[in-house]
């Protein structure tokens, strides 16, 4: 079954028969309060991309890779998602479960025999697997090791010539977890975004960082102009803008400590999560979301196990929005 994800927001206004501008969309992860595009120049619309633009640079710079990894800027993380595993042979590859779907979907559809990993269980399962795709922190759960312990896994894993491929999609506010300054080593593969801490899901921009060796491969794989010039020279800009990450980093707990007051005050008191959106397990998630879609508030239902994911509402009124929803009843 092909995956589900949030942010369905025509989907959901067709099917509640509520306007577009009238709903409050809680159900990605992506911070409402993204990085100020400016204008674009003009010759980034007349010119083809080119690779020597000097976005690798800015980008190992940004993650603190090392300056002789391989960095490959592509079309969201999404597109390396695609393309990695037909990079390997069939094999056996873990991913952890809950996790994102689209994981498991395209290691399944090049061939390979994928394994559920659940959280507490990638010890002991390690050497039977050929890769681990780790998402971290977790997305929906929030769940977060440190880098030393993942670094661990990479080592175990490279001993047998695996590969540890994390997903850093939701990293950015708590940098000091990412492995990208490890990057370059035998398979080590980091997948970064800026559709969730830069706000920018629309732009299609994320960034591998890998043995220079896959990311030539990879890069082959996915072809000439695969990110286009505005989104280059976007990600570019955003990328070393440093004052903004760091002022975004400080503001972005707050936000998220405001969402639990609410969300505990209605019994439903995370269980994790990061500064992006907080996890809700609940008996009965599905009431719980299909009333808050009737009263044009759109959340991320999981099923297994059953679940809620909001995202942060982008401000008092739409915390205020939220709160008076669950107050009117939710199941």
């Amino acid at each position: 079954m092909v995956p589900d994800h949030g942010g369905r927001l025509n989907r959901a206004a067709a099917a509640y028969g509520i306007a577009l501008e009238h709903w409050l969309d809680l159900s990605t992860g992506i911070n409402p309060w993204p990085w100020p595009v400016p204008a674009l120049p003009a010759f980034v619309w007349q010119r083809l991309p080119e690779a020597d633009d000097g976005l690798a640079g800015v980008a190992r710079a940004w993650a603190g890779a090392p300056a002789d990894a391989g960095c490959l800027p592509v079309a969201g993380s999404q597109a390396a998602i695609q393309a990695l595993p037909r990079l390997r042979a069939p094999c056996r590859v873990g991913v952890p479960e809950p996790g994102y779907g689209e994981h498991a979907w395209w290691w399944r559809q090049a061939g390979h025999s994928v394994v559920a990993i659940p959280h507490g269980a990638v010890d002991r399962m390690l050497e039977t697997l050929d890769v681990l795709v780790w998402i971290h922190p977790n997305n929906p759960t929030g769940l977060a090791v440190s880098a030393q312990r993942l670094l661990q896994w990479h080592r175990r894993l490279a001993a047998h010539r695996g590969w540890l491929v994390a997903d850093e999609a939701f990293v950015d506010p708590t940098p000091e977890l990412s492995l990208t300054g490890a990057a370059g080593r035998d398979g080590l593969i980091v997948l970064r975004s800026l559709g969730k801490f830069f706000g920018l899901a629309g732009l299609r921009g994320g960034l591998v960082f890998g043995p220079n060796a896959l990311c030539r491969d990879l890069k082959a794989l996915l072809g000439p102009w695969a990110v286009s010039h505005p989104a280059r020279w976007l990600m570019a800009q955003a990328l070393a803008d440093r004052d903004w990450q760091a002022g975004t980093r400080q503001w972005l707990p707050t936000a998220a400590d405001a969402l639990d007051v609410v969300l505990a005050r209605h019994g439903l008191k995370p269980a994790g999560g990061t500064a992006l959106f907080r996890y809700c397990p609940h008996g009965d998630a599905a009431a719980v979301h299909e009333a808050m879609a009737r009263q044009g508030i759109l959340t991320r239902l999981f099923t297994n196990p059953p679940a809620l994911r909001f995202g942060l509402p982008a401000d008092d009124v739409g915390l205020s929005t939220l709160d008076q929803a669950l107050r009117g009843g939710h199941g």
